[in-house]
């Protein structure tokens, strides 16, 4: 808890002044039955109307202060809860930020958003009732109950009854309720993880017409959902009824046990109005105090799951080292026996992967689906780290590295093209901030991608939808890869990223990228041969392990593999070779 308190620190002085003005607004409500005892017992019972009045404007005058009280306290606190929770928000997204590539697998993208948004919202809606109730409503039920043996000592002697059984019922409910809100907030996240997955799904749910098995089981989810929400509720309903019945009771022996002390004389009847206002204001406070109780036990559990993400701990040491540039001819990449085991994956996704290569260098790598290209390339950028052996970039340890530093000399086109929601120019100087017109059209030319680029309306101005929407698979694709180039990289990383690009376009794209590249290292990972077969160097994968290496022609004369796969996309070269 300490890891989400801290965020409250900027927040000392709304933090002290939120609940010291909702004391001031009690202590004036706690005058309020005095006064009316006394308006009765010497106003109204002798017939002073000037005192009636008096005691009149001083009922005015209590609550225009209590107003002014609240609504002061209700903006410090509003204004401590507002900016702890844009503050926890903040520091949870940059905690995750920092999480490698393991650790977001392992949580798990929905989890990580409603702790982001429904869990933050939480506490953001507890942090508020808090400042504002926690001690005030307290605070009135003992005070009226300390002001109640003021007026009569006897009649008090019910309230020191009443307040601990009210206790029990409010705590006993809060401690019985707690792990199920828990339960609430997870079966949240499994609707949620259904939501996402439908929504970012729905063509291919469509052209399966899977929309009712797909609704039926969203509907289950749902339902569950429903039933622990119904359960909980009907739990923490229950504290509403049962006081009320604890007070009414309290207020019925209340009335009975002041009229029997009026009438003997003991007592004036201002003086039971004043007990039954006490008891009544202990009612009130105690349904706001309920509902308290309810907001910090859902506060409680969904601040217990955000601490459980800022536990989480990268599992990467960051280095010191920064990139350097390496002279021609000394080995840019180096795997050295190299293995890979995912958490909780089981059995190894890389074994004994060793290869090298220089600077300038075209390294192409293919294998069938399953093979481990990707998670060959996801090691050189750290995305994870090799379980047994070594990568060594420019002759050193990548452990050693920076990782911003590493990653800065690396260009990286994933296999799913990832645009933002912005303009085009925007989304390329992600690769470089301060990259100039002339870097960006240069990326645009290299990219093959200036010529749809030049057709759009604004060019660089061209706003791009959320996830790249209104453009194609193959122009989202050269836009990722104009956006690697405008690095200018000592590494260039192309993850099968042309698999939407027709022949022509890879072609001309490849050439564009052989031209320009001065001596950076680029890595092919294509189900295509025609991609790779002019690389210097191409790696075979199958099943995890290097299964070939040498150049298109070694390949094509002596791995089966290799050859499988170029003659199931050439078939004729088959022919003419045989």
């Amino acid at each position: 808890m300490k890891s989400i308190i801290k965020y409250m620190k900027d927040y000392k002085m709304e933090s002290v002044l939120a609940p010291l003005f909702k004391m001031l607004e009690a202590f004036f409500e706690l005058m309020v039955p005095l006064v009316m005892a006394a308006m009765i017992d010497n106003g109204i019972a002798n017939g002073d109307t000037p005192y009636i009045v008096k005691m009149g404007l001083v009922l005015v005058l209590l609550a225009a202060v209590g107003l002014a009280s609240s609504v002061t306290a209700q903006y410090f606190s509003a204004r401590a809860a507002v900016g702890f929770a844009t503050k926890l928000r903040n520091a949870l997204f940059s905690h995750i930020q920092g999480l490698s590539y393991t650790e977001l697998d392992t949580i798990g993208t929905n989890t990580l958003i409603t702790r982001m948004t429904s869990d933050v919202n939480q506490l953001q809606g507890g942090v508020n009732m808090t400042l504002r109730l926690l001690l005030r409503s307290p605070f009135i039920v003992f005070g009226a109950m300390i002001m109640a043996f003021t007026v009569d000592v006897k009649s008090a002697l019910i309230f020191v009854v009443t307040i601990p059984l009210l206790a029990i019922v409010v705590f006993g409910i809060m401690i019985i309720s707690m792990p199920l809100y828990k339960k609430v907030q997870s079966a949240l996240d499994k609707i949620l993880g259904r939501t996402r997955e439908n929504l970012t799904g729905a063509r291919v749910i469509r052209a399966f017409c899977k929309e009712e098995s797909e609704t039926q089981e969203f509907e289950e989810e749902n339902e569950l959902l429903l039933n622990t929400q119904v359960f909980v509720g009907k739990i923490s309903a229950a504290m509403n009824p049962v006081t009320y019945i604890i007070v009414n009771v309290a207020l019925v022996v209340l009335l009975w046990t002041g009229a029997i002390r009026v009438d003997g004389g003991i007592i004036t009847q201002g003086a039971v109005v004043a007990l039954v206002n006490y008891m009544s204001q202990i009612l009130v406070e105690l349904v706001k105090l309920a509902n308290l109780i309810i907001q910090i036990t859902k506060a409680l559990a969904c601040a217990k799951r955000v601490d459980a993400i800022f536990e989480v701990q990268p599992s990467m040491e960051n280095g010191t080292e920064t990139m350097q540039m390496v002279d021609n001819g000394e080995n840019a990449i180096t795997f050295d026996h190299v293995c890979l085991t995912y958490s909780g994956g089981g059995d190894e996704s890389l074994t004994d992967i060793t290869f090298t290569a220089k600077k300038g260098e075209t390294i192409g790598i293919i294998g069938g689906t399953g093979s481990g290209k990707t998670s060959v390339v996801n090691l050189i950028p750290r995305f994870y780290d090799a379980t047994k052996g070594t990568v060594l970039i420019n002759g050193k340890n990548i452990r050693d590295y920076d990782i911003d530093a590493l990653r800065n000399q690396i260009g990286i086109v994933p296999q799913k093209a990832v645009l933002f929601k912005g303009t085009i120019r925007e989304n390329l100087l992600w690769g470089n901030e301060s990259a100039s017109n002339e870097d960006l059209e240069e990326a645009l030319a290299i990219s093959q991608a200036k010529e749809f680029v030049d057709t759009k309306e604004g060019r660089l101005e061209f706003k791009v939808a959320q996830g790249g929407k209104n453009l194609s698979g193959g122009q989202k694709q050269r836009l990722t890869i104009a956006r690697a180039i405008v690095r200018k990289p000592q590494i260039l990383i192309l993850d099968d990223s042309a698999s939407a690009l027709d022949f022509a376009t890879d072609a001309r794209l490849r050439q564009a990228i052989k031209g320009m590249k001065h001596d950076m290292t680029v890595i092919i990972v294509s189900q295509r041969t025609s991609s790779i077969q002019h690389a210097d160097k191409i790696i075979v994968m199958d099943d995890g392990k290097v299964a070939g290496l040498g150049t298109h022609e070694e390949l094509l004369a002596g791995n089966e593999i290799y050859q499988e796969i170029y003659y199931s996309q050439f078939p004729d070269k088959k022919t003419q070779n045989a």
